[in-house]
């Protein structure tokens, strides 16, 4: 098994932000690959120690082993972790019991877990297991989630070109997490704008996956402080890191869909501090 780990990004604040060229912005907040054949692609962050993965098993099963910054005998010795398929049908393992995963499936898996192995149904069709995990306190029970277990909600319109579906996966009410909130949002035909209106949550930082973004086309995410904003040009199936004190929004030359995976104190989903759009600069 082939882990590649990059380099820790290490927080920044607002003032060292709005002072990085083009470059350096992606350097800092871009994660500009997570799936590779029979590999598995690890980003620490030290915005809320939020880890994120991408997993592609070929014809084994890859094992999830810890890394050098947890410092820990086993991955989730004082960890969760929230795991959705983007690629073909898979199966997680998690200490000898197995989950059928398929595509747009979530598992959360708690805190003490020792053993976790995914592996693809088909190496021609192989699974690609996005993946975010955040420090956690508590154990609580593996459980697979789907999009029929999720709180579904559709907002926006086509006139402002941000019709989309949001599926709350791993979140209070579906499942219990110490931290840890995941979702999936499919923006329809025709909309290419996402969470706008914008807003930024202080106590809570996220990272967003990009993925159904059709061959070329991209997506302009937006990032910074309201009155300071900044832009990263992301591909299919690359993350972008959002802090706490930024907004998170984009728009694309298509439709797409994302992954949403928050950590921090602020459980409450709906508790966020709203920018109005004609207040961003």
């Amino acid at each position: 098994m082939a882990i590649t780990h990059e380099h820790s990004r290490y927080a920044l604040s607002p003032k060292e932000t709005k002072k990085l060229d083009t470059a350096a912005l992606r350097e800092n907040f871009l994660i500009k690959k997570l799936f590779e054949e029979g590999k598995i692609h690890l980003v620490y962050s030290h915005y809320d120690r939020m880890i994120t993965g991408g997993i592609q098993p070929a014809a084994d099963a890859l094992q999830l082993e810890p890394i050098d910054a947890l410092k820990a005998p086993y991955f989730l010795e004082r960890r969760e972790l929230g795991v959705i398929n983007i690629g073909g049908a898979g199966k997680v393992q998690v200490d000898g019991i197995s989950y059928d995963i398929g595509f747009k499936e979530a598992i959360y898996i708690g805190k003490g877990s020792q053993e976790v192995l995914f592996s693809s149904r088909s190496a021609n069709d192989p699974a690609k297991f996005y993946l975010n995990s955040t420090p956690a306190h508590h154990t609580y029970p593996t459980k697979k989630v789907t999009k029929a277990d999720a709180q579904i909600v559709t907002l926006g319109s086509l006139e402002t070109a941000n019709h989309r579906t949001i599926n709350k996966l791993l979140v209070a009410g579906v499942v219990d997490t110490c931290q840890l909130q995941m979702g999936m949002t499919e923006l329809k035909s025709g909309s290419v704008w996402n969470t706008m209106p914008a807003h930024t949550h202080d106590r809570r930082m996220e990272v967003y996956l990009y993925f159904e973004v059709p061959e070329g086309q991209v997506v302009s995410h937006f990032m910074g402080q309201p009155e300071e904003t900044r832009h990263l040009f992301v591909h299919n199936e690359q993350a972008v890191i959002s802090p706490p004190w930024s907004i998170h929004a984009g728009a694309g030359t298509s439709n797409y869909t994302f992954i949403w995976g928050m950590a921090g104190e602020n459980m409450d989903y709906g508790d966020m501090d709203g920018v109005p759009i004609t207040g961003l600069k």
